[in-house]
């Protein structure tokens, strides 16, 4: 199987904030913007895998700044590192000012998809080849991310955990 670089998975959706999307104070639902990010992710990681993907699980979401009414929000997603069936998605969030047309980072978000067979079974997942500077930085943090998830749920030792412990060493 041949390694994909990030650029292959880049998902972009871009999309207004009507008024039924809205909370009580005219900003774009927490909910519904999660709903978009699983969207843009789940093409990232099929386009990656050309196989069915589940959303395993939402590893960080920072929702950093209002999106008002009528806004224009563009979701990015790509693989950040692929594991042997589940790939890391790093989810960027833009939000475009209405008059001058300006696009500043409202949100972001890591979520982790599993790669499945017709009858739900993991399946293997091509590797990641980063190229970019950030995506080499994303790539070895998803390393140290999958680690401290491990050792949280119980299924990793800490001292097994040798990316994360490298964090605390000279």
């Amino acid at each position: 199987m041949q390694a994909k670089t990030p650029k292959e998975s880049r998902t972009i959706l871009t999309d207004l904030v009507l008024p039924s999307e809205t909370n009580p104070l005219n900003n774009l639902f927490g909910g519904e913007l999660l709903a978009r990010m699983d969207r843009a992710a789940s093409i990232a990681a099929r386009r990656h895998s050309r196989r069915i993907v589940v959303t395993a699980s939402v590893n960080h979401v920072a929702f950093n700044k209002a999106i008002p009414l009528g806004s224009v929000v563009t979701v990015e997603a790509v693989v950040s590192r692929s594991f042997k069936t589940s790939m890391e998605i790093f989810i960027d969030v833009w939000v475009e000012d209405r008059e001058s047309g300006m696009k500043s980072k409202a949100n972001e978000a890591i979520y982790t998809f599993v790669a499945v067979d017709e009858t739900g079974i993991p399946v293997v997942v091509p590797a990641l080849d980063p190229e970019t500077e950030l995506e080499k930085e994303r790539f070895d943090a998803a390393l140290r991310r999958k680690q401290l998830s491990l050792v949280l749920a119980g299924k990793m030792k800490p001292k097994d955990a040798t990316e994360l412990k490298a964090l605390f060493l000279d």
